[in-house]
């Protein structure tokens, strides 16, 4: 097959589109028609607990359509009408929400995942597994559970004063994750974010649970999937959007090239060989702005935004306080097909203002344009997460420009 070429900045657009950054915005309030859209192009919306701004599944539909209600997604994912269940959860690029008929494609890493997904899981459920039957029935038997309400269920009294973490939570709740990676259990979550635990066949149905996909074809599909989703991507890429390994993901990739659903092409600045979707579009032009999660899909995989975007991203929060370069929940700012500026938030909700810590340009953009235009973003974001005002404080080479534009 001949190897097309494409300019760097053809494949952002080609990126851009693909994320449907591109796609007319909803001339009324979203709907929960515009959130199977935007699952439609992003095919996983990833999940983070941290919720100092916004909680990082809501993002990638505000980033894309604007104001939106959220019980829009919670209804989608926790809370249906009868029958019209569109998102669940399960480890996809880490914890993830997916389209309820891309469960049966998860069938191999649920196999893997048979007594837990970490060694420290899985070495509980080993030693529990009458316990793990217990837990079982009682979720059977009461419904949706936190481990909380089983070990109180079960007369299971856990010591006070151990610190909290994920290692110190009790057997019940590893018991219950073990079950969950497996697909014994699945869950939803209720106002708060709690999980509860529940039997999978009465979260998606037992004609989902009992589809069966064999392991090749499952890594073809999620392969075209990712390439759907990202337009032009690498190896690399492509194995990173499901966290498949790549000795998996070359021979689907293969196999797509052979039916003509990838194009071999090359691309100006990328090391690594790449491959077009057959459906992905190049547009001439791209005017949008959105504000990012740290976890959207155009950015989660830092390689790629930095090869795509020369944008240099990495998450700090885990950092300490003093050695961080930018702030703790920092999101980029998309403004046409750059990534031009990204901005340290917190959500304060006692004051009712979103609070920006720090605001940062990127070398070479232009501080008063891009000061304009995320001051108007970061005002629709307040405004949709309810709070009253935006607060700009100085720290960062566009904080006076953005306090400026804002006030």
């Amino acid at each position: 097959m001949t190897r097309t070429s494409l300019s760097a900045a053809q494949a952002r657009r080609i990126a851009l589109a693909a994320q449907g950054f591109i796609d007319r915005p909803p001339s009324g309030a979203p709907t929960s028609a515009h959130l199977r859209r935007v699952v439609g192009r992003t095919r996983l919306l990833q999940m983070d607990s941290v919720n100092i701004a916004a909680r990082a599944h809501y993002m990638p539909m505000f980033s894309r359509l604007g104001p939106y209600d959220r019980d829009i997604l919670d209804r989608a994912a926790w809370r249906p009408r009868r029958g019209s269940r569109l998102l669940v959860e399960y480890w996809a690029h880490e914890a993830a929400l997916i389209p309820v008929d891309d469960w049966p494609l998860f069938g191999w890493r649920r196999d893997e995942f048979r007594d837990g997904r970490y060694r420290f899981t899985q070495d509980v459920m080993r030693r529990n597994r009458e316990l793990a039957r217990d837990v079982h029935a009682v979720i059977a038997e009461g419904g949706p559970s936190t481990p909380k309400q089983i070990e109180d269920h079960l007369g299971i009294v856990r010591p006070t004063g151990i610190p909290g973490g994920w290692w110190h939570r009790g057997e019940v709740k590893h018991l219950c994750e073990a079950m969950f990676a497996a697909g014994d259990l699945s869950a939803v979550r209720n106002e708060n974010f709690v999980r509860h635990y529940d039997l999978t066949e009465r979260v998606i149905g037992t004609d989902v649970v009992g589809e069966h996909i064999d392991r090749v074809d499952a890594h073809r599909e999620l392969t075209a999937r990712a390439a759907s989703a990202l337009g032009v991507a690498t190896l690399a890429d492509l194995a990173d959007y499901y966290r498949t390994k790549s000795a998996d993901v070359r021979p689907a990739i293969g196999d797509l090239v052979d039916a003509g659903e990838l194009t071999p092409v090359t691309v100006e600045g990328w090391r690594d060989p790449a491959y077009l979707h057959a459906r992905a579009v190049i547009p001439r032009r791209t005017d949008r702005t959105a504000i990012l999660s740290p976890f959207d899909p155009l950015v989660f995989f830092r390689p790629r935004a930095e090869r795509v975007f020369d944008f240099h991203y990495r998450i700090e929060i885990y950092v300490p306080e003093h050695k961080r370069v930018h702030g703790y929940y920092v999101l980029p700012y998309l403004m046409g097909d750059d990534i031009a500026a990204r901005v340290d938030l917190k959500a304060d909700r006692k004051a009712g203002a979103l609070l920006v810590l720090g605001a940062f340009l990127e070398d070479g953009r232009g501080e008063k344009v891009v000061a304009g235009r995320l001051a108007a973003d970061l005002g629709a974001m307040a405004g949709w997460l309810g709070l009253d005002r935006v607060d700009v404080g100085e720290r960062g080479d566009l904080a006076r420009a953005l306090s400026a534009a804002v006030g």
